[in-house]
């Protein structure tokens, strides 16, 4: 299913999905936050009852205690009436105390019902002509009295312990919904992380994919398939840029093909333009003068500077060719940069250079290369400097390598001391053709296909050539994979 979206309704589902999520952890914190928040009014609102309920009582039992004993004196109903309205207030008080505290003992309830009824049955006789038994209903009353701050002072301790369980219940919930707003906001954070990296793992393959096709279409291998995995329309994307190998093979094809037929082509006049002017000059058909033979001169040197560049086309398309056709057998390195110099002695001992080589300790023995195809690459390094050094200089070859138990990469530098590689001709300089702006001196202009060469042959041993940066001269570097 997911294969059949594309790449652009993959990435908006993605972002929906992890914005959803992380929207509902918001979402259910907020909720929780708003029953929290409730919650906590409410056990406030109790809080500030239950006070206003103790506070209540305990003045009114002070107003009943004043009221008794005022009309014990003066004997006036009024008085009474107050400690009743009094006595009626203050059980109200304590029935909602009651109700309010569910661990308030009955005991306590029923002791103040109990003294209150003993007070207002006090009251309820009267002011008793008999000093006895007038001294014996205050003591009654007195006593009564002096039980109900009491029993009030315990109702109040049970109402503030009702106020700090309350407390510690709201704050042990809030506590357990802290950690349940914790564990969900972790949870969706590390949902969205995998969410996310798996998504971008899983869209950022076909994109690689699509960068290697990419790049093997510009190192022109076109012996690959492309095939793009992923959403629909990467998939297109691949075979549209397969149509595009196709295409580009053909046409490199076509370009070799014409290469080889247009320069078999020019090389048959060119070879009879050559052997007329060889007549000329040999004076077959007459005497020349002076200046007929100065003409001869310069066709000579102009039909033999066209054949090099017509077989300098020939090599490079060959070379493209033999590129892919590979026969490694063991080489020794060594040996082998010393043929290489040695081929080249006249041209570089004609201009006094020296060319030295230098082994690193650890360098293998042999590898597994192409050894043809290798010794021209090197023969072209080695060319190149020769041609740009300048008169009594050095050229060096260093060989290294980074080595392991298996393999390892073989790094040989080719280092001199001519002008070097112009900033702007840097990234071109392994191109065909291309030659740069500094050119030696008094030398013929050459082709430009001998790094080019290089670069296909090391290519297909699987390594690399790159200019390096250098103080002075030009730095290349060949670097080879190898196995032991």
């Amino acid at each position: 299913m997911l294969a059949n979206l594309s790449f652009r309704q993959l990435l908006l589902a993605g972002f929906l999905f992890i914005a959803v999520l992380l929207s509902g952890t918001s979402v259910h914190a907020l909720l929780t936050m708003e029953r929290l928040t409730q919650q906590s009014r409410i056990v406030a609102h109790q809080a500030v009852k239950l006070t206003e309920e103790s506070q209540r009582l305990a003045e009114r039992t002070v107003a009943m205690e004043r009221s008794a004993r005022q009309y014990l004196v003066l004997d006036d109903p009024a008085f009474r009436d107050i400690f009743y309205g009094a006595w009626r207030e203050a059980q109200a008080s304590l029935q909602s105390l009651a109700q309010a505290i569910p661990d308030l003992p009955p005991q306590q309830v029923k002791d103040w019902n109990g003294e209150g009824e003993l007070a207002w049955k006090v009251l309820q006789e009267g002011r008793q002509p008999n000093k006895n038994k007038m001294f014996k209903s205050q003591q009654a009353l007195y006593q009564a009295f002096v039980r109900l701050p009491e029993i009030n002072d315990q109702l109040a301790l049970a109402g503030k312990r009702e106020i700090e369980r309350r407390n510690d219940q709201a704050l042990a919930e809030l506590e357990r919904q802290r950690r349940l707003l914790m564990g969900l906001v972790s949870g969706a954070t590390a949902s969205a992380i995998l969410l996310a990296l798996s998504f971008g793992m899983w869209l950022s393959r076909p994109l690689a994919q699509v960068e290697v096709a990419i790049e093997r279409l510009g190192e022109n291998k076109f012996d690959q398939n492309i095939a793009i995995s992923g959403p629909r329309d990467l998939r297109r994307l691949g075979r549209q840029l397969d149509w595009l190998r196709r295409r580009l093979a053909d046409l490199e094809a076509d370009k070799a093909r014409f290469l080889r037929h247009i320069s078999h082509e020019l090389k048959t006049p060119l070879a009879a333009l050559r052997e007329g002017v060889a007549l000329l000059e040999d004076g077959v058909a007459g005497a020349l003068s002076d200046n007929q033979r100065e003409i001869a001169r310069i066709l000579r040197q102009n039909t033999a500077s066209l054949q090099t560049q017509i077989e300098d086309l020939l090599r490079y398309n060959a070379a493209a060719f033999d590129a892919q056709h590979m026969q490694r057998t063991p080489v020794d390195l060594a040996r082998m940069l010393d043929t290489v110099i040695d081929s080249q002695r006249l041209q570089w001992q004609s201009r006094g250079l020296q060319v030295k080589t230098q082994l690193a300790p650890g360098t293998p023995d042999s590898i597994a290369a192409d050894a043809e195809k290798l010794g021209v690459a090197l023969a072209n390094l080695l060319s190149n400097a020769v041609r740009f050094s300048p008169e009594g200089g050095t050229i060096r070859f260093v060989v290294a390598n980074t080595a392991t138990d298996t393999g390892g990469q073989l790094c040989i530098d080719c280092m001199d001391e001519g002008p070097g590689v112009a900033a702007a001709d840097a990234e071109r300089i392994f191109e065909p053709f291309y030659q740069g702006a500094r050119q030696p001196s008094g030398a013929r202009s050459g082709n430009g296909i001998g790094l080019s060469i290089v670069r296909e042959y090391v290519a297909a041993h699987g390594g690399k050539v790159q200019l390096l940066p250098a103080a002075t001269g030009a730095h290349f570097r060949i670097e080879l994979p190898y196995e032991r």
